[in-house]
């Protein structure tokens, strides 16, 4: 099959390499030349070092290399999503299957990224959300990993789940592109958080705390929002927010480390050197969750120190101070 993977950043250029290994005809698009240049040259990519590029994996700037692909990979930053779309749009064959694989929420309009996508193609193609646990470093060494695939188009999820799997890269289907969707842009705010803690030098006990009852405020939105509470267990709900609120790979958890140290928001995403979507996605959630009535006090107190500068110390002991609960009569299972 041809396919054409729109993004060269390491999950990008991970993917890449995952759908050459199954035996597809890739072609990796970047934005900028002197990257693709880069890219061509060394047969690496600076964001998977030591995973080297084949000959056959072809490397171009030109979006028209879509032409005549029946699948096409959207790996953007979720914040050029609309950008990347509005240009395929016109160049994009008739029914051909986009794999959105960015995870974030526009900010602004607070639409998912495959609504984004929709919105641009006008129907012109069949819009698939490909999510969960995945560090594009472990992708790109060929580690066992799982995923979701997630459309209202049933058809569309078992071509992705068929294109992708492999002995190392399972794929499931799911119809809930809410939760899914909802699941991978907000476990990045969730991650921040941990990555605070971490940087404080909180413990074990705080960050269980932040995933368990984060996982809670998830899937209380999403549900508000249509989502099913069944896929906020699953791997693009707890499985990604397990992995990014653990390890080093995540750059929001890295990011987050930084502030917790002292660091201020800017200098901190600066320092991390690639986009920290959990900074954007706190800014969608604090959106959402005043639109929906939903309470998200984890959610809301990232929002406070990220765009409100607020000290970490005083969010802490907000959160830990809040009034009496009952867990089971919040729970989200």
């Amino acid at each position: 099959m041809k396919i054409t993977v729109l993004g060269s950043g390491g999950w990008g250029t991970a993917l890449s390499l995952l759908l050459l290994d199954n035996g597809n005809d890739v072609t990796l698009w970047s934005f900028l030349e002197k990257e693709a240049e880069t890219l061509r040259a060394t047969r690496e990519n600076p964001m998977l070092q030591g995973v080297p590029l084949p000959e056959e994996l072809k490397i171009t700037t030109d979006m028209g290399a879509v032409s005549g692909c029946e699948l096409v990979v959207m790996a953007t930053p979720s914040f050029a999503v609309r950008e990347t779309a509005r240009k395929l749009a016109p160049l994009l064959d008739e029914g051909a299957v986009v794999v959105s694989v960015a995870k974030g929420i526009e900010r602004d309009t607070a639409l998912c990224l495959t609504q984004i996508i929709e919105e641009e193609l006008k129907g012109k193609g069949r819009v698939v959300a490909l999510s969960g646990p995945s560090h594009a470093e472990e992708v790109g060494r060929r580690v066992p990993t799982g995923v979701v695939a997630a459309s209202t188009d049933s058809e569309a999820a078992r071509r992705v789940q068929d294109v992708f799997m492999s002995p190392r890269f399972r794929v499931y289907t799911n119809e809930d592109v809410t939760g899914v969707e909802l699941g991978a842009a907000l476990k990045n705010v969730l991650a921040l958080c941990c990555g605070i803690s971490d940087g404080m030098g909180l413990g074990d006990n705080t960050k269980a705390l932040l995933m368990t009852r984060g996982m809670t405020e998830m899937a209380r939105l999403g549900v508000a929002m249509g989502g099913k509470k069944e896929t906020f267990a699953g791997l693009s709900g707890m499985g990604d927010l397990i992995v990014t609120c653990t390890s080093m790979h995540s750059r929001n958890r890295r990011c987050g480390i930084l502030i917790g140290q002292g660091k201020g928001v800017q200098e901190a995403m600066k320092e991390v050197g690639a986009t920290v979507e959990g900074y954007f996605a706190a800014f969608s959630a604090h959106q959402l969750a005043e639109k929906m009535g939903v309470e998200m006090p984890i959610c809301q107190c990232a929002y406070a120190v990220l765009y409100e500068g607020k000290p970490v110390r005083s969010v802490v002991e907000q959160l830990m101070n809040r009034g009496k609960r009952h867990e089971v009569d919040e729970s989200w299972i």
